[in-house]
This record gives structure tokens, sequence and C-alpha cells, in this order.
């Protein structure tokens, strides 16, 4: 047998533990390659299914019940800090916003399943006012229902080689490489559809700067200023409920469900809090397929906006706008979110 699995067997309860761990405290390292394997080697019994899921089951606990109480505490500021660790952020915060919006703690049971809603689903549920019992009570049974689904699959295909000697010693020989290569593909993959979006919105921002001389120049000409959209979630409202000059609240969903809302006269500028603003970016890039190209995302979303020391506003439900988007912005609590 290799060195690399005699090792790999001998420590794998502990490096199972550690590996989910460090993935759960948000280092974008994937998981999913190591259950397989150890689910893999569940067939072979030199691993116990019972204590691969164990040693699963206390990292995510650990990690899960540390982003909990930081989410509870510190709200918006772990979100963005875990944002900018993951590689797939374009469904980051306002994506599981809108999972818990609809349907509460049940979005515990499946979150493990979608890439970058694992890690932030934990702080949501602390800054949402959810007991940490319940919380608890949700997060591990779905860390089992997680686990379960690549341990078993493991164990499936090792079942499968084994009825084929000469195939199963090949394994057994190639199994690090294997292992390394669904690690680095699994990564590369990220990266890519990261870097993909990243490349279609690169173009679109709008400086901060820019939209302030925008605004600037409509006063003093007294022309029509720029349609701007707060595309935040009710909960980003809490630790600033303020909002650009003149901007309008409206859920992302209803944003592209009812594009009649948008005047198409003058430019719209859309923002939130995402770090590099992937929800307002992946609005505009809807917004274009659907024919309306004066839309463009705000560089930096409302923190960009803040930080630059730009006027911030206390929101006013009746801005000028047509009768759909005031009646959208006048209850953004019942906005979901995509």
């Amino acid at each position: 047998m290799p060195i690399a699995l005699v090792f790999f067997v001998q420590y794998a309860y502990p490096i199972l533990f550690l590996w989910v761990l460090v993935e759960q405290l948000g280092i974008p390292i994937p998981s999913i390659p190591l259950l397989l394997t150890a689910g893999t080697l569940t067939a072979t019994h030199r691993l116990s299914n019972f204590t691969a899921l164990f040693a699963v089951l206390l990292a995510c606990a650990i990690a899960d019940s540390l982003w909990f109480f930081l989410g509870r505490k510190y709200g918006g500021s772990v979100l963005r800090l875990l944002c900018r660790l993951s590689f797939e952020s374009t469904t980051c915060v306002a994506k599981t916003e809108g999972y818990f919006t609809r349907r509460g703690p049940v979005t515990l049971l499946f979150s493990k399943f979608v890439p970058g809603l694992s890690t932030v689903a934990p702080p949501i549920a602390g800054q949402t006012g959810m007991s940490y019992g319940r919380f608890l009570l949700y997060d591990l049974a779905g860390t089992v229902i997680w686990a379960e689904a690549y341990l078993l699959a493991g164990r499936f295909f090792g079942d499968l080689a084994k009825r084929s000697a000469p195939f199963f010693h090949w394994l057994g020989h190639f199994a690090f490489f294997i292992f390394v290569a669904m690690v680095l593909g699994f990564i590369g993959y990220r990266i890519f559809k990261q870097r993909k979006f990243l490349s279609q919105v690169r173009s679109m921002r709008l400086e901060p700067t820019e939209l302030m001389q925008m605004l600037d120049s409509a006063t003093e000409h007294g022309n029509t200023p720029p349609f701007i959209v707060d595309l935040r979630h009710p909960l980003d409202y809490l630790p600033d409920p303020r909002v650009l000059p003149g901007a309008v609240r409206i859920g992302p969903n209803e944003l592209t469900q009812h594009n009649e809302i948008i005047p198409r006269d003058r430019d719209v500028i859309l923002y939130c809090t995402c770090p590099s603003e992937e929800t307002s970016a992946k609005v505009a890039l809807q917004l274009h397929k659907l024919g309306i190209y004066r839309v463009r995302p705000l560089r930096g979303g409302f923190d960009g906006w803040k930080e630059a020391g730009f006027p911030l506003h206390d929101y006013v439900q009746d801005v000028p706008t047509s009768p759909a988007a005031a009646h959208l912005s006048a209850s953004p609590q019942t906005v979901p979110l995509i």
C-alpha cells in the first residue's frame, strides 16, 4: 500500500476533523474529495463510517457555533469578511439572506450543499435572532445529510471497485494522486467561475466619485438625477438604515421580474453590501440580457460610498418613481432576495 494511503488510513479521523474544521471556518479548501475518499475506504473496512461522521459533526459544530455567535454579535461585518474569503461570493450574503427569509432554519438542512452558502448560513442565523438550540439542531441535521451523502457515495464507488481486483489495486496505488487532482479540480473550477463573473462586471462598474458628480450635475443644472436602487436585504439595514441620496429600496427579484419599473430615459445605479458588489452586478447583468443597458453597479456598494465620505440620507418612501416601484419600496421587509 502506498505510504500516503497508509498515512491517511492511520490518521484519517484527525485529518477529517481538521480539514472540515478549516473549511467551515472560511478557508476555501473543498471537503468533498476527502469525504469521498474516506467513504471509499469504508468499503475496505479500514475506516468506520460512524467515526468518520462523528469527526465531521464535531468539526462543523465547533466552526458553525463560532460563526453563529459572531454573527449575532457583529452582524454584517462578519458576513463581509466571509464573502471576501469565499470563491463563491456571487452566491454569498444576499442569496443566503433570501433563503432564510423564505425558509427560515430549514435553510440549514441543505446549506452545506450550496457553495458559498455553507459558511455564511451560521452567522446569518445568529443575526436573525434564532435560538442557539434550534440552530444547532438544524445545523447538525444538515451536516449529517451532507456528510453521509458523500461518505455513502464513496462507499458505493468502493464497493464497485472491489469487484475488479486489478482496478482496485490500481485505485489503491494512485489514490493520493486522484485525491490531489480532485481537490485542485474543485478549487480551479471555483476560481474560474469567480474570475469569469468578475471579468463580466468589471467594465460595468461605476465609481462612487462618478455617481457623486452625476448627482451634483443634476442638482446644478436642474436635470433628472440617476435612478438609484438600494438592493440591500432588511437585515443589512440594521447597522445603518440610511440610503444614498434619492435611492429607492427594491429587492433584486422584484427588480428583474418587474423591470417595467425601471426608467429607460436615465441611468440606473444599483448598490448592495457585498464586498465586490456581487448582487448589484448580477442584477445588472440580468437586466442587460433583458435589453436594459443603462444599468451599472456601484463599485464598493453602500460601504464604498460611505467610506468615501459622500452623503447618506434617511430613507424617504415617496421618492419620485413609477407606481410599481413606489409600491415595492413601501414594504422592503417583505421583499425576497435571489
